[in-house]
């Protein structure tokens, strides 16, 4: 916060009412008025400029900063990561990798609710685990569609799944990131990681009953209900057993996977009666041996090992200060403000995700480096205007922080009193809406919980945990989110149509998670 208070009329009702104006225009923007994700978030952009320095009194240099800080950020990393993730897609495509991988999903049943289960939920959550940042959203959702099902009723159902998982994406940092922010009452990332397994395995083993649901209703959760009891009950369990024992770092990447193997080697015995097919028809595909689909998934191994090892201490330690390669990050501060701002060039998973595509082309024959740099180029312009609106997002996140929005926000929803649990959750919805990170929702508004937790007698890890869960049922509805998805599957600017599929699935999610902490705040 760059202002000297977040509390401009001296009534924190009012200025809180006054900093969620920019939240309340995005929404409306999206959904009554029903404009295009861009517009939108450039107009809100401007009010919250306004806002901010009128209202706030955010300096005007300090503003300005704000807006390219967030700008940066946009492009590098979260630009990069998305750019590079639907890259290497593409080159899966091109090198025919793609068909024998779609292939073998198939084989595994040509139900396409099955198939939702397996990409739009096990998938999903282990790109989430692996790489996060919207790489599930947008590879998954264009696996669906490759596979027959309509590009937003795939986008809706990604958003959906990955509410089971965005609590631990991108190796558990948004969890982790508690470890580094020295909270009231010595809160570690152990604690909260332990918490939300009393609230995040409701969620989890629903998930895939709802998405069945929403593809064929009760009939469909009736026909494929022991592949659907598989999926739900060995991801919820093993990812509670890992959160609870293990820590936050694998608690997406394990359970994926385990649940993907078990599902498949359940369904070599286990087939619905009635074969789901959409509209009646669905995707046929040549069988492929063993060797052929280890190599098709290669593209998708060398992503997890190349930012698993971008993840390990060891590593990140060559970018800290007195790092052998410190050098390669690059910050400046922007001119007539205070405002730092910094481009990590070979530590951002970017680069991870970068080394996996070129290890992908360099080591398949059927494309060329030409070819690729041509399918990049296009991933670009094809991506110029979601990101731009991600710059836009993460520019109004920015001047809400720095001018002390936020803060009144957050100091206003701490003033329930012993209320304030049931609330704590909204307060993190509102963390991930504005910057579409999870990650940036605890950095935020984690301090806020835990004060409020040493304030009113509520265990500060719960609340910080609450936090987090009512941040993941953001996700479905974040700007950034629905601009990923919508660019990922070809309807850029229908951002506001993919909104209103969501948006009510991610208040419902967030009404459960409120009352169910607040029922926890009385026991704990």
């Amino acid at each position: 916060m760059l202002v000297e208070t977040y509390d401009p009329f001296q009534h924190l009702a009012v200025s809180a009412f006054v900093a969620a104006i920019p939240i309340l225009l995005l929404l409306l923007c999206l959904t009554v008025f029903k404009m295009q994700g861009i517009q939108a978030a450039l107009l809100t952009l401007l009010v919250t400029f306004f806002i901010a320095g009128l209202v706030f009194h955010l300096p005007f240099g300090e503003s300005i900063g704000s807006i390219v800080q967030g700008v940066v950020q946009g492009l590098w990393p979260i630009g990069y990561i998305i750019v590079m993730a639907v890259w290497l897609y593409k080159i899966a495509v091109a090198s025919g990798k793609f068909a024998v991988l779609r292939g073998s999903i198939i084989g595994i049943s040509r139900d396409q609710r099955i198939q939702l289960l397996l990409i739009g939920f096990c998938f999903n959550a282990f790109l989430e685990g692996a790489a996060g940042f919207g790489v599930p959203i947008a590879i998954c959702a264009v696996l669906l569609v490759s596979l027959g099902f309509k590009p937003l009723q795939a986008a809706m159902l990604c958003l959906i799944a990955n509410g089971a998982s965005g609590a631990f994406g991108a190796i558990g940092i948004p969890v982790g990131i508690i470890d580094t922010l020295g909270l009231e009452g010595q809160v570690t990332s152990m604690d909260v990681s332990m918490m939300t397994a009393l609230t995040l395995p409701m969620i989890n083993f629903t998930i895939p009953f709802l998405l069945i649901g929403l593809m064929d209703g009760w009939k469909g959760i009736k026909e494929i209900l022991p592949a659907i009891l598989v999926t739900s009950s060995v991801y919820t369990v093993s990812q509670a057993l890992i959160t609870i024992f293990i820590g936050p770092e694998l608690a997406d990447i394990i359970p994926s996977l385990l649940t993907m193997g078990l599902l498949a080697l359940f369904l070599k015995r286990w087939q619905p009666r009635n074969i789901f097919l959409l509209n009646g028809n669905g995707c046929e595909s040549e069988h492929a041996s063993l060797k052929d689909v280890i190599k098709a998934w290669s593209p998708f191994y060398l992503l997890t090992m190349f930012v698993f090892l971008w993840s390990l201490p060891a590593f990140k330690g060559l970018f800290a200060e007195g790092g052998a390669l410190e050098f390669s990050k690059w910050a400046f501060v922007v001119p007539g403000s205070s405002i730092e701002v910094g481009v990590d060039f070979i530590g951002a998973t970017g680069t991870a995700i970068l080394l996996a595509a070129v290890t992908t082309v360099t080591t398949t024959k059927t494309i060329r480096m030409k070819e690729s740099i041509s399918l990049l180029k296009k991933v670009i312009v094809d991506f110029s205007i979601p990101i731009m609106m991600i710059c836009a997002i993460i520019g109004i996140a920015k001047l809400m922080t720095y001018g002390g929005l936020t803060m009144a926000l957050g100091e206003a929803v701490a003033t329930t009193g012993a209320f304030f649990p049931f609330l704590s959750p909204i307060l993190g919805w509102i963390g991930v809406f504005m910057t579409g990170s999870v990650v940036n929702n605890n950095t935020l508004f984690a301090p806020i919980q835990t004060t409020a937790g040493s304030i009113i007698g509520t265990n500060p890890s719960l609340l910080v945990a609450a936090n987090t869960a009512g941040g993941v049922m953001a996700k479905l509805v974040s700007p950034q989110s629905i601009a990923i998805a919508t660019a990922a599957v070809g309807e850029t600017g229908n951002e506001a149509a993919l909104t209103k599929m969501t948006l009510k699935y991610s208040f419902g999610l967030l009404v459960f998670v409120s009352v169910w902490t607040y029922i926890l705040s009385l026991l704990f």
